[in-house]
C-alpha cells in the first residue's frame, strides 16, 4: 500500500460519512433556521426551544433513512475489504 491508496481510501471514507449523515444534518439545519426566523420574530429566547425540534428532526430523519445510510457504510465496507483480500 502506497501514498496514493490511502489518501483514496481516507477520501472515499470521508465522502461516506458526508453523504450518509448528510440529510441528518440538512434537515437539522433547515429546522435551526425556521426556529432562529421564529424567535427573531417572536422575540422568544429559550434556549431549549431549539434542541428539541432539532433531536425530534434528527431521529426522524435517521429511521427514515436509515437503509441509505447503511447501504452507504456497506459499500464503503465491501471495498476496503475487497482491497484487502487483493492486496490493494
Amino acid at each position: 500500500m502506497n501514498e496514493a491508496d490511502a489518501l483514496d481510501i481516507v477520501r472515499n471514507a470521508v465522502w461516506t460519512v458526508i453523504v450518509a449523515t448528510g440529510p441528518a444534518v440538512g434537515a437539522a439545519m433547515f429546522v435551526g433556521l425556521i426556529i432562529a426566523l421564529f424567535q427573531a420574530l417572536t422575540q422568544i429566547q429559550e434556549m431549549t426551544l431549539t434542541f428539541i425540534p432539532k433531536i425530534i428532526i434528527i431521529m426522524l430523519m435517521v429511521a427514515m433513512t436509515g437503509p441509505y445510510m447503511g447501504a452507504q457504510i456497506y459499500s464503503l465496507t465491501e471495498m476496503l475489504y475487497g482491497r484487502i483480500e487483493t492486496g490493494f
